[in-house]
């Protein structure tokens, strides 16, 4: 394992196109509800603990070997707003593109002529982890943290959040996403052995609501 190769797709910078895409924050922030480093924080706990859980245990499975299409129809089957479904397969398609291109992989390769239009991005993050030589628990941990890093960068832009208060948010949180994590890997494995119904199945309606009323906006700044 490599830690190095955990910096480098945990990384920001890393062409996967998450920047354009602020997680449901951009919603949140119109709504009233995020308006501030408290209730950005707030907005980022509900989210990891929901969305961020169902999302690391999908990659640590996917690290793991389970099968990427039985992993995606789960995925699909946990994403009830079609808008968020479009939007995971959107950034799914890019970011194979970047994995492929930095790890080549014959695994990668297949899970691009099974999924044209893309797969779901946590199950393909944790493709790419597995064809750069990281574990489950790696997985799951970019996919925790991307969870709440990207609405606390967009809500930098959307907010004019001071950068510094944005760190701090995720700094606070930094424990919680180990938790998530964790708990991620323990299901992933028992996904293994009893299959993707084993999978969470944590909603968060309001995001699912709010990607809905995002994507009909006329003009907005981020895709989703």
């Amino acid at each position: 394992m490599s830690r190095t190769a955990l910096l480098v797709l945990a990384d920001g910078r890393f062409p996967a196109g998450g920047h354009a895409h602020s997680g449901g924050a951009e919603a949140a922030v119109k709504s009233g509800r995020v308006a501030d480093a408290e209730s950005l924080e707030e907005f980022c706990r509900g989210r990891l603990h929901t969305a961020g859980l169902v999302s690391a245990a999908l990659a640590a499975a996917a690290a793991l070997g389970v099968d990427p299409r039985e992993l995606d129809a789960a995925a699909d089957a946990r994403t009830p707003s079609p808008a968020l479904r479009v939007a995971a397969r959107r950034l799914g398609r890019q970011l194979l593109r970047a994995a492929r291109a930095t790890w080549p992989s014959g695994e990668l390769d297949a899970v691009a002529r099974a999924f044209p239009k893309g797969a779901h991005q946590p199950v393909v993050l944790g493709l790419a982890a597995r064809a750069a030589g990281l574990g489950e628990a790696d997985a799951a941990h970019c996919a925790a943290y991307e969870c709440v890093s990207g609405p606390a960068g967009a809500t930098v832009r959307l907010l004019s959040l001071d950068p510094f208060e944005a760190s701090g948010v995720l700094a606070r949180l930094a424990p919680e996403v180990d938790r998530v994590a964790e708990r991620a890997v323990e299901v992933a494995r028992d996904v293994v052995r009893e299959g993707g119904d084993a999978l969470p199945a944590a909603s968060a309606p309001l995001l699912e609501i709010g990607a809905e009323v995002h994507a009909g906006w006329g003009v907005r700044l981020f895709a989703s």
